[in-house]
């Protein structure tokens, strides 16, 4: 059955440096939450303490309401999948599987069954007798998530798995992976500084900047609706404009646009790139850059003030850089960050 992990108050330091700062956040049973922020940001330490390879200097962590702070790493049973793999070189690919369940004194049978199923449940049920270092880096990593399934954890704990597969085959291991943590119903941690990769993979992201916790929330709500600035620059590519809010209205000094909400002054407007359509709206702009990128064209547009606007478009309909272009906006799709 899986398991709550919950964190409340985790402060982790290294001398007099903060590492971790009052991080308070619960994985609920079978979900995968996501850690992303930048490098520093605190989200391996953050993933160490829930290991136990870290004891927090203040805080505690708890799986299923028990505290497990003080227990050691070893008696948490939580499944770890790393960056390198960590596979065992002497040891072919059903062993290193069978590895965890050795430890744990299981019959040999019972663990021949195990390892069977996982290799055949991630589709190297061939390579079962393989030495690892003839293995891909994505048949590596499945043996590595073999492996960390098989002793049944209470939590999976994944640092930066994707770290070095080729963009193709990063993004196929996203999709089964993820569906795969869905079907086995167990409660991850998943740490990327990639957010593309944690919007794919995880149900929550809790996004990481030095030390603290920003935001936790859907993909969808940590891209529609950022907290703050931060997560607004961190998570995709987002405008940020100046405009004052009243009665009703965004006045951005050279267009207006209804406002989402009874927010009144100053405010900063959130307006992701593919939130504006060529054509028959009130902002005007000069297409001043534009770059091909197969499925869709990025293009950087000036705006009377001079204020740049990143614009996404259809291939089909992109225009020319120097060229003129009006823009109507969804106004659905914007959002006034909150003075905090």
């Amino acid at each position: 059955m899986a398991e709550r992990v919950t964190l409340d108050g985790v402060t982790k330091r290294f001398g007099d440096t903060l590492a971790v700062d009052d991080v308070s956040v619960t994985v609920e049973p079978g979900e995968t939450l996501g850690l992303v922020g930048p490098s520093g940001c605190g989200k391996t330490t953050t993933l160490r303490t829930v290991a136990g390879f870290e004891t927090p200097s203040e805080g505690a962590v708890a799986f299923g309401g028990q505290e497990v702070t003080n227990v050691p790493p070893e008696a948490r049973d939580v499944g770890l999948v790393f960056q390198s793999y960590a596979l065992f070189d002497n040891m072919t690919v059903r062993e290193n599987v069978e590895f965890g369940l050795k430890m744990r004194s299981l019959p040999k049978v019972e663990r021949a069954e195990r390892a069977t199923d996982l290799l055949e449940l991630l589709d190297i049920g061939e390579l079962a007798d393989r030495d690892p270092t003839t293995l891909s880096g994505g048949q590596q990593q499945r043996v590595g998530l073999a492996r960390a399934l098989a002793i049944e954890p209470r939590v999976l704990l994944l640092d930066e798995p994707m770290t070095g597969l080729d963009a193709k085959l990063k993004s196929r291991l996203q999709r089964e992976i993820g569906s795969l943590l869905e079907d086995l119903d167990v409660t991850a941690l998943y740490v990327t500084h990639d957010q593309a990769e944690a919007m794919v993979m995880c149900d929550r992201i809790a996004v990481m900047n030095d030390g603290t916790i920003e935001q936790v929330g859907t993909p969808d709500e940590v891209y529609e609706r950022p907290a703050n600035d931060f997560v607004a620059d961190f998570v995709g590519t987002s405008n940020r404009l100046a405009a004052t809010a009243r009665d009703g209205r965004l006045d951005f000094g050279h267009a207006t646009a209804p406002a989402p909400n009874g927010d009144e002054g100053e405010v900063t407007v959130v307006v992701r790139p593919e939130a504006f359509e060529l054509g028959g709206g009130p902002f005007s702009a000069t297409v001043r850059e534009r770059f091909y990128l197969g499925e869709h064209v990025r293009a950087v547009a000036e705006l009377p003030d001079g204020e740049s606007l990143t614009l996404r478009f259809d291939p089909t309909e992109a225009p020319a850089a120097g060229e003129e272009v009006s823009l109507a906006l969804d106004t659905d799709r914007v959002h006034v960050l909150s003075e905090s």
